[in-house]
């Protein structure tokens, strides 16, 4: 009996543990790695620069809604995490849960903005680069949410590894931020 085998590139492909758009992910993670990583060396600079903005503008913060929000945003890449390992049995589920979460860090967020009385309409140079750099990446946690919306209706491998990929690329931004912003 002749058992001969063939390959496919697919099989291949995962044979190698080489996802198609690997190279899409990277240059997109490094991309968003390197944006934030310049809006928080700003920010740290003008810390220095105009300490007495940047420890009044503390000062107004409050340090229990970000630890709120770092738990919903780390639950959320639990979720995404769960919808990416290869033995999920929920994909979609753990999806819309990662998404919902995503979706709750908004609102948390939005909130913390009006309970601190944050408006855009600032003059001082700690709320513009505070609202700068959390903005940019509360746009970023609304898209990454409405993205894995709709990974979750229309699932495939690719498309789950590398919303998921990026997600977790904005969970570890806000776990820098979090003290950079709210601590030092």
């Amino acid at each position: 009996m002749n058992t001969t085998t063939t390959t496919s590139s697919r099989d291949v492909t995962d044979i190698g543990g080489s996802e198609d758009g690997d190279l899409l992910v990277w240059i997109l993670a490094w991309s968003e790695l390197a944006a934030f990583g310049a809006l928080l060396c700003a920010f740290i600079a003008a810390g220095w620069m105009h300490p007495a903005d940047f420890a009044a503008g503390r000062a107004q913060l409050h340090q229990d809604i970000p630890v709120l929000n770092t738990m919903v945003l780390l639950a959320s890449g639990w979720f995404a995490a769960s919808a990416a390992s290869p033995n999920s049995r929920s994909r979609r589920l753990q999806l819309f849960a990662a998404a919902a979460s995503g979706l709750l860090f908004v609102v948390i967020k939005l909130c913390e903005y009006r309970v601190e009385g944050i408006s855009i309409v600032t003059t001082d140079t700690f709320t513009q680069l505070y609202l700068l750099l959390t903005g940019f990446h509360l746009a970023h946690v609304l898209f990454g949410s409405f993205i894995l919306l709709i990974v979750g209706v229309f699932p495939n491998r690719q498309n789950i590894h590398l919303i998921c990929t990026l997600w977790h690329v904005v969970d570890i931004v806000w776990l820098v931020m979090l003290p950079v912003v709210y601590l030092i």
